[in-house]
């Protein structure tokens, strides 16, 4: 059986209302790790998305993914409501 060390749904930014990146994992502090190294996303390297505005922990996988294909499809204001009804600073978050 896989070992899932911090399943989340996440959004990365490169600033305050800069580009905004949606993405799933099973491990999210590996996944950042790679996304601040400028590997893994095109799009993040490109943009420069390394700042953690927001994520939610999930049990497994699936309803993380899920989230992640939901956040996509939706406007880009709602994805700033919901950064800024936790973060209305964009701060890099901390995990733990």
């Amino acid at each position: 059986m896989r070992r899932f060390d911090f399943v989340a749904a996440y959004m990365l930014a490169n600033r305050k209302n800069g580009a905004i990146y949606s993405g799933s994992t099973a491990d999210l502090a590996a996944r950042l790790d790679a996304h601040k190294a400028g590997v893994g996303s095109d799009f993040t390297a490109k943009y420069g998305c390394t700042r953690l505005v927001w994520f939610e922990r999930f049990d497994e996988m699936a309803p993380a993914l899920a989230y992640e294909k939901r956040l996509k499809r939706w406007p880009r204001q709602w994805k700033i409501d919901l950064i800024e009804s936790v973060n209305p600073h964009w701060d890099d978050l901390p995990l733990f």
